[in-house]
């Protein structure tokens, strides 16, 4: 990758939407793993009653920590750091003490750099709900923005995790030697971000975890795991990991126990493993590379992201 330029030294924005651009809830749950390790602040709130239909994303009831029933409706909340929001001198703190406090380290690079949404994906109004966005983007003086999405492929879950990240902006990917992505199809809220942010002259960079589609219906603490490696090359801060190395070893345990009691899975497996193998062989070129991973994406049949198989959705 190349050294830090312009854009990882500007303000940033880390984006990622439960839902349709999520598989095994990885790209959420990374930027929902650098929000607790942040000092962060609500910025907005974006009103759910006209971004969502509740019959598609319904709202849950839950307890609070005082055991008191509550509402929790389907929403996306902007953060930004706490320091610059001027909601208390206690959160005005030095963003280097809080790090330390945290067992983070932040440079100097991104002290009170990094912003981030984080919600579900909006079933309706996308054009109101990306400008609502990018204003609040605007008025906090964001220079790019990352979006972090997690998409389901025919790759095998016993070798490492495969991060696609692209650009749409020709600077940027002449920075950072990042490809251009060659999709064509269906798309997402972020695609839509993305091309707004890019006409407002907001470069982007697109980060996508590839997530074995067998495992489908549960958590990839893996792919997570990726995503946030790759995300902590780009913003410039030591994101802990927790609990996340067991939790993605013990994903990995428990699939390999299930292939073991089915030789169908298991041999489904291997496969995957020998095209994986030969893709990541030195013999492999790059243009074989893209033409397997442009395979993994169009290959799947339909269903949400979620859900059954199906091909990248961006």
């Amino acid at each position: 990758m190349a050294e830090s330029k312009e854009f990882l030294t500007g303000r940033l924005m880390v984006v990622a939407f439960e839902g349709w651009n999520d598989a095994g809830e990885a790209a959420s749950a990374a930027v929902r793993s650098l929000k607790e390790q942040l000092d962060l602040a609500e910025i907005v709130e974006i009103d759910s009653e006209d971004f969502f239909d509740y019959q598609f994303n319904r709202p849950t009831s839950e307890f609070d920590d005082e055991g008191q029933r509550i509402l929790v409706w389907p929403s996306a909340t902007i953060y930004g750091p706490a320091a610059t929001t001027g909601d208390s001198d206690e959160k005005a703190e030095p963003a280097e003490q809080l790090a330390a406090d945290a067992g983070l380290a932040v440079s100097s690079n991104n002290t009170s750099n990094v912003y981030l949404l984080l919600g579900t994906e909006p079933s309706r109004n996308w054009k109101r709900f990306t400008s609502e966005v990018l204003n609040v983007a605007v008025d906090s003086g964001v220079s790019g923005i990352v979006f972090l999405g997690a998409m389901l492929a025919d790759v095998p879950h016993t070798r490492p995790i495969s991060i696609y990240s692209t650009s749409e902006n020709a600077g940027v990917r002449s920075e950072l030697d990042l490809e251009r992505s060659a999709y064509e199809g269906p798309v997402g809220i972020l695609s839509i971000l993305s091309d707004a942010a890019e006409q407002l002259g907001i470069p982007t960079i697109s980060l996508w975890a590839s997530v074995p589609h067998y495992v489908h219906n549960a958590p990839s603490p893996k792919a997570t795991l990726a995503l946030i490696d790759r995300l902590e090359e780009l913003i410039d801060v030591v994101i802990p990991r927790g609990d996340l190395v067991d939790e993605a070893a013990a994903w990995e345990s428990g699939i390999n126990a299930l292939a073991g009691e089915d030789e169908e899975m298991a041999s489904y497996i291997r496969q995957l493993e020998q095209a994986r193998d030969t893709v990541d062989s030195p013999e492999a070129s790059g243009e074989a590379i893209a033409q397997e991973f442009e395979r993994y994406l169009r290959k799947r049949g339909d269903g949400p992201a979620t859900g059954p198989a199906e091909p990248w959705r961006p």
